[in-house]
């Protein structure tokens, strides 16, 4: 091959050449040791002496050329690719950033927040207990003797024959009252477990219950704390009754209803048509418990309510499903 039709080929490859493979080919192809000028060095073996160094200076000629041409195209790539790696990892400060989704507290834990902020400012202390409870703390300090339907294997989940997983947040009232003398005004909010399951009930709940003991405490105390409470948290016009019942740890007991928020005390399918939507149970403590704990009744008397969360937090955003609370949809938690 001439020395030009090297040139014109090699030239035409370089030109095609986009990558830095496509120059090592090059290289191999050219320079190799089995390269095209290579072989054309090892070709001039067969010119006549006085023609060698014509050919041997023109091929090498031809070779500093290809390798400073490759080594210059080879550098271009380079910058090509640093250039598009620069572009491709650069960060453009202008441009708006991705969101981050940002979680929010849990309905439930919403309303108890809020029920426990309006009940600090009423005076009112927290205290906490454990949700594995004795038997006793349970039932039988609270006035509910053995043979009570609550102890019902389908109502209570039972541990041993002696501990259960706490039905209500009384035992801590309990607790409380055995450790510390009157005057007392607490709330204890917290889990809470019984054996049923449907749209309205759930295996586990929160319940937020109160106690208030002193010398002078009278149902009208008890009438004024609900009150005051219920219209902080459903709104100045809403309306309250209490209607007789029975609780086996409070004696006289009552329930409490609001007038319902949804059809505005008309009737409605959420208050099966009645007005009225029960809230929480109360009444003036048993003088049993105070027995129980030390108390002398002749001069303590005291008050205790206590109230579903989850009831609550179905009221005030319209939920009909208790299930929802607990299936973690993203759709559904993000509404709060």
């Amino acid at each position: 091959m001439l020395y030009k039709e090297i040139a014109d080929s090699f030239n035409l490859e370089l030109d095609a050449s986009n990558s830095i493979e496509d120059i090592n080919r090059l290289k191999v192809k050219y320079l190799g040791k089995k390269g095209i000028i290579t072989e054309a060095l090892k070709g001039m073996s067969s010119l006549a002496p006085q023609e060698r160094p014509t050919h041997g200076q023109a091929l090498n000629q031809l070779k500093r050329e290809i390798e400073d041409l490759l080594s210059k195209r080879e550098e271009h790539l380079k910058q090509i690719d640093i250039t598009r790696r620069q572009i491709k990892e650069s960060l453009d400060i202008t441009l708006p950033g991705n969101r981050i989704p940002i979680g929010s507290l849990h309905p439930i834990n919403l309303v108890l927040d809020e029920i426990v902020d309006i009940f600090v400012s009423m005076g009112f202390d927290i205290e906490d207990g454990p949700e594995v409870e004795l038997d006793y703390y349970n039932f039988e300090a609270l006035n509910i003797p053995k043979d009570h339907p609550a102890r019902d294997m389908q109502d209570t989940f039972y541990i041993t024959e002696d501990i259960v997983l706490r039905t209500q947040t009384s035992p801590v009232q309990v607790r409380a009252m055995q450790k510390s003398s009157p005057p007392l005004r607490f709330i204890s909010p917290g889990k809470v477990y019984r054996c049923d399951s449907d749209i309205s009930h759930t295996p586990m709940f929160h319940q937020v219950e109160g106690l208030m003991v002193d010398t002078d405490i009278t149902f009208s105390y008890l009438k004024g704390v609900i009150e005051v409470f219920l219209k902080e948290f459903f709104g100045r016009n809403v309306s309250v009754r209490f209607r007789p019942s029975f609780f086996p740890f409070t004696e006289p007991s009552a329930e409490v209803d609001i007038g319902c928020i949804i059809c505005k005390g008309q009737g409605c399918r959420v208050c099966k048509e009645t007005g009225w939507l029960e809230v929480m149970g109360a009444g003036m403590v048993h003088p049993k418990v105070f027995e129980n704990v030390g108390y002398d009744t002749s001069i303590y008397k005291g008050f205790a309510f206590g109230m579903g969360v989850e009831r609550l937090t179905m009221l005030r955003y319209s939920i009909t499903d208790i299930r929802l609370f607990f299936e973690n949809d993203i759709r559904f938690l993000e509404q709060f």
